[in-house]
């Protein structure tokens, strides 16, 4: 049986057991094997790797695994130039769009409030999430590690928070939102765009006496919700500037 050690650096080691972790690793073996498969092997995802190195020279996941090799996993560098070598990572898309597994949908509901296109699937089988994401160009988001192996998803991020709230923050700090959000100009429901609606129209869709204390309002142009600034409109505000700073961003 051939030998060759593996080790993996800063938040990959969240998906090893305490053990393993920030520690070089051995990998026993009969064949070669793409080292894509020897990541994941160990329970790292594809589309949590920037880098990869086999005896100090960079290489993609096709990249066979000698007897004797040393590997080096590394995840996404968010300051270090490493233009010279070759990254695994997919170009970051142009348009931060998501798809979210079943077990995710109040961090779909906030990403909405936040003002991006969150595609959220509570009864799709990973086969249909990871062919939304791949032929959508969407960004997968889960707590599934199986899901985000799947050959077809090309950008994926495993979750690690458990809380909706803290999750939104980690997804706005790992994807950079905090620029581009736009809050309160989706449908929380069903995705939609708002617009702005004929207040006359929208007053006449509520209940009486309560159209005539807003002046503007939004509807959604799939489903038709309304929407105004009353006091849950004033709580969700205060949330999202909440999260906005803990991500490191400004005010919604």
């Amino acid at each position: 049986m051939h030998r060759a050690t593996i080790r993996f650096y800063a938040e990959l080691n969240d998906f090893l057991a305490p053990e393993q972790r920030a520690r070089a690793l051995e990998h026993r073996f009969y064949l070669p094997a793409p080292v894509k498969d020897v990541i994941e092997g160990f329970g790292v995802p594809h589309t949590e790797v920037d880098l990869i190195l086999v005896n100090g020279e960079s290489v993609d996941f096709r990249h066979p695994v000698q007897p004797g090799d040393r590997v080096s996993v590394y995840p996404m560098f968010e300051s270090l130039d490493i233009k010279p070598v070759l990254r695994v990572r997919p170009a970051p898309l142009r348009e931060p769009r998501f798809v979210l597994d079943g077990h995710l949908g109040r961090l779909a509901r906030y990403l909405r409030m936040l003002g991006f296109d969150a595609e959220y699937r509570p009864k799709a089988e990973d086969a249909e999430l990871a062919a939304v994401s791949s032929g959508e160009q969407r960004i997968l988001l889960t707590r599934d590690r199986g899901l985000l192996k799947r050959s077809a998803v090309t950008h994926g991020y495993c979750v690690r928070e458990t809380a909706p709230r803290q999750q939104l923050a980690e997804v706005v700090r790992r994807f950079d939102l905090a620029g581009a959000a736009k809050p309160f100009t989706r449908c929380i429901p069903c995705n939609g765009r708002l617009v702005e609606a004929d207040r006359e129209a929208a007053r006449n869709r509520l209940p009486e006496g309560l159209g005539s204390r807003h002046e503007r309002f939004h509807a959604c142009e799939d489903c038709g919700r309304l929407y105004w600034e009353g006091s849950h409109h004033r709580r969700m505000k205060l949330l999202l500037e909440a999260v906005l700073r803990e991500a490191g961003g400004g005010a919604a």
